[in-house]
């Protein structure tokens, strides 16, 4: 069976090496911790260290059980059975390349705008809930992630309708498309600042 126990983190902040041998799992041990069936998440990157997806924490064990996986950052708890240790992973990177379909750009919404921006106004770095065009459309700007900023309610309507060299604001930083998909945005950066290094954003 195996038992969740705490040990020290491995010098260098936690982090296991890409080349860690992935651990066997013991004949008969199917008994996984109820720590493996809560909410607790694991960043799964592909051979190529690019990110892949986000798993539970009992699919990111079983990956490295299966030697399908190795570990590459965790948080120092370890998962003890008799003939094995596994230390929790909080990311983790297949053993072999995985081919994955071209994803379809993230739109921008509300919800991903918010996301890219970190939830703060482009204008005067407070904090957005809204979005703005920094074009405005009714004047030919167009609804693209390169033209969308988030924004505070104030200053999405102290800027109305203007360009900003009209009114002498500028932004201080260059609108693009993020390169996360939906499920890497900077939010889960955030819950797990273990993933910062392997989430691009």
């Amino acid at each position: 069976m195996l038992t969740e126990t705490t040990a020290l983190a491995p010098e260098g902040g936690g982090t296991v090496g890409a080349s860690a041998r992935a651990v066997t799992a013991p004949p008969g041990s199917r008994a996984i911790p109820s720590a493996l069936s809560s909410g607790a998440r694991s960043l799964l990157l592909n051979a190529s260290m690019e990110p892949l997806c986000i798993v539970s924490l009992r699919r990111a064990v079983l990956l490295v059980m299966s030697g399908k996986a190795t570990v590459l950052e965790t948080d120092g708890r370890v998962l003890h059975s008799e003939h094995a240790a596994v230390p929790l992973p909080v990311v983790l990177c297949l053993t072999r390349y995985v081919h994955v379909p071209v994803r379809k750009p993230v739109p921008p919404t509300r919800r991903t705008v918010l996301q890219r921006d970190s939830h703060r106004c482009a204008y005067c770095g407070g904090g957005a809930d809204t979005v703005d065009h920094v074009h405005p459309r009714s004047r030919g700007g167009r609804h693209e992630w390169s033209n969308v900023v988030a924004a505070c309610v104030r200053c999405n309507h102290r800027k109305a309708d203007r360009l900003l060299h009209e009114i002498g604001w500028e932004l201080t930083f260059t609108p693009r498309a993020p390169r996360w998909s939906v499920t890497f945005g900077s939010s889960a950066v955030r819950a797990e600042p273990l993933w910062a290094a392997y989430v691009r954003t």
